[in-house]
C-alpha cells in the first residue's frame, strides 16, 4: 500500500509541474525522440501506465526549437502551462559552437549527408575566414537548408527529400546574427561561435561561408550552448537527472531566470512556419 501512496504522490507532483526547463540533447536522436524519452521516463517514475490510458494525454510537454539529430546541446522544454511560453523561446536568441570543414559540401549541409562536391581549400587563410565572417554579422538574408524541419503543405522538407520528391528551396529570409567569431583554424577544420536570433540555420551559414571563400564547407559538429537564458553548462539537465524532483528543482530555478531575461531579444518577430512542438 505504501508504495501505491508514494506513486500517487509522484504522479500528483508530475502533473502539477509547470514552466520551462532545459535538457541536454545528445548527438544522434531527433529532438522529438528526446522529448518522448523524457516523457516516458517521467510517466514510468510516476507509475502511470501509458498503454491506452487517457492519463497519458494529461502530461503536456513540448520543446522550444528543434536541434538537428546530429547536433547536441540545450533543448528548452515546456511542461504544463509552460508549453504556452515556448513561442518566446523560438524567437529568442541562441548561441552555438560549430565545427566546419572546408573543401567538402553535402546534401544535408552536415556530416550525416552524402558528399555532393569537393574543392581545394589550401588557399584559404585564417585572415580570409575572419574577413568573410563580417559579411555574415548583423541583419542578413539566409536561405534555409532543404533538409530541415520547415514544412511544405504540412510535411517536413526533410521527409519529402528522403522520399526523393523534388523540393524547391525556400526563399531567403531575414535573420539576425548578434555575434560571430572564429575560435580555431586548423585547416580543413574551423570552429565558430555564433549568437543568432530565431529561424537561423548554422548549417546554411557554414555552407554560405564556404561559397564566399570560393570553396565549399559543411558542418562537422554542432552544439547549442545557450537558448534564451538557459546555458548548457549551468541549466541543461543530463539524462540521469530526468526525474520529477530534479525537474521540479530546475523549474523553480528557471522561473527566476526567465523573470530576469532582458527584453531586447524577446521582441524578435517569429518566423512564419516555425512553431513550437507540443506532444500531447
Amino acid at each position: 500500500e505504501a508504495g501505491g501512496a508514494a506513486l500517487g504522490r509522484a504522479a500528483d507532483k508530475l502533473f502539477s509541474l509547470s514552466g520551462l526547463f532545459a535538457v541536454r540533447k545528445p548527438k544522434g536522436p531527433t529532438s522529438a525522440a528526446v522529448l518522448n524519452l523524457l516523457k516516458e521516463r517521467l510517466l514510468a517514475e510516476a507509475g502511470v501506465q501509458t498503454n491506452g490510458n487517457k492519463r497519458n494525454q494529461v502530461l503536456k510537454i513540448g520543446h522550444g526549437g528543434t536541434l538537428d539529430s546530429a547536433a547536441a546541446g540545450v533543448l528548452v522544454v515546456g511542461i504544463g502551462k509552460g508549453t504556452k511560453m515556448l513561442g518566446t523561446m523560438l524567437a529568442g536568441s541562441k548561441k552555438y559552437t560549430a565545427i566546419g570543414m572546408l573543401g567538402k559540401a553535402t546534401d544535408t549541409l552536415d556530416a550525416t549527408g552524402k558528399v555532393t562536391e569537393e574543392k581545394p581549400y589550401d588557399q584559404v587563410t585564417k585572415g580570409d575566414l575572419e574577413n568573410v565572417l563580417q559579411k555574415f554579422t548583423g541583419d542578413i538574408m539566409q536561405v534555409p537548408p532543404l533538409y530541415s524541419a520547415l514544412k511544405k503543405d504540412g510535411e517536413r522538407l526533410s521527409t519529402l527529400m528522403k522520399r526523393g520528391e523534388a523540393v524547391e528551396a525556400k526563399p531567403a529570409r531575414p535573420v539576425r546574427v548578434y555575434s560571430l567569431s572564429l575560435q580555431q583554424f586548423q585547416p580543413p577544420l574551423f570552429t565558430l561561435d555564433v549568437e543568432c536570433g530565431g529561424g537561423f540555420y548554422v548549417r546554411s551559414l557554414v555552407n554560405d561561408i564556404g561559397k564566399e571563400l570560393s570553396t565549399c564547407a559543411t558542418v562537422q559538429e554542432l552544439t547549442r550552448t545557450k537558448q534564451g537564458p538557459f546555458t548548457l553548462e549551468e541549466h541543461a539537465l543530463q539524462e540521469d537527472k530526468w526525474t520529477i524532483d530534479e525537474i521540479a528543482r530546475s523549474l523553480e530555478h528557471c522561473t527566476a531566470l526567465l523573470l530576469g531575461e532582458p527584453a531586447r531579444k524577446k521582441l524578435k518577430t517569429e518566423h512564419p512556419g516555425e512553431t513550437a512542438v507540443i506532444c500531447e
